[in-house]
C-alpha cells in the first residue's frame, strides 16, 4: 500500500454525499441515533437500502440487537440536528420530536424522505458493519436542498447559471 489512512480518508472526502440520521429503539425503548453519510440504495426489487456503521459507534450494539432501524435523510436546515447526532452527547435525543411508524425506529420530522426498514443482514467490512434493509414503508418530505458533506465540511448545491 503506497498511501496511508489519512490520504485514503481525503481522497474518499472528494466524493460528496448526503448526510442521514440512522436511528434504532434500545432495549429498554430509548431512542438511538448516529449521523451518517454511508448511506446508498441496494436493489428496487425487493426495496433494499444499506449503511456502515463504524465498529466504535457507541449505537452500534443497538442496531445489531434490534431488528428495524430508519433513515432519515436531512435538508440543508437540519445541520445542527447532523452535528448533534454526530456527538457523543448523553441527551442528543433532549427536545428532538420523532414518531414511530408501528414498531420501527425513530422517525424525524422535517426530513427530505425517511426510510423504515426491517434489517435483512448485517456483515463485516473491515472497521464498520453493514447493515442491509428491507424498506417497509417510507416518505417522500417537501422539496428541498439536501445536507451535503463535501471533503470534511458542510457544503451547498449551486445552481447551474
Amino acid at each position: 500500500m503506497s498511501f496511508d489512512a489519512r490520504t485514503f480518508r481525503n481522497a474518499l472526502g472528494c466524493f460528496p454525499t448526503g448526510v442521514t440520521i440512522v436511528t434504532t429503539m434500545a432495549g429498554d425503548a430509548s431512542p438511538v441515533g448516529v449521523t451518517i453519510n454511508s448511506f446508498c440504495s441496494v436493489s428496487l426489487d425487493p426495496p433494499l437500502v444499506l449503511f456502515c456503521l463504524d465498529n466504535k459507534s457507541t449505537g452500534l450494539e443497538a442496531f445489531k440487537a434490534t431488528r428495524r432501524f430508519a433513515i432519515n435523510v436531512l435538508s440543508q436546515h437540519q445541520r445542527e440536528l447532523s452535528i448533534r447526532f454526530a456527538s457523543r452527547l448523553d441527551d442528543k435525543w433532549k427536545e428532538v420530536p420523532y414518531e414511530r411508524w408501528g414498531d420501527g425506529a425513530p422517525i424525524l420530522g422535517g426530513c427530505l424522505a425517511n426510510f423504515d426498514c426491517t434489517v435483512v443482514e448485517i456483515r463485516e467490512g473491515g472497521d464498520h458493519q453493514i447493515f442491509v434493509g428491507r424498506v417497509e414503508r417510507l416518505h417522500c418530505g417537501d422539496p428541498g436542498d439536501p445536507l451535503v458533506y463535501y471533503r470534511g465540511t458542510y457544503a451547498r448545491l449551486c445552481e447551474e447559471s
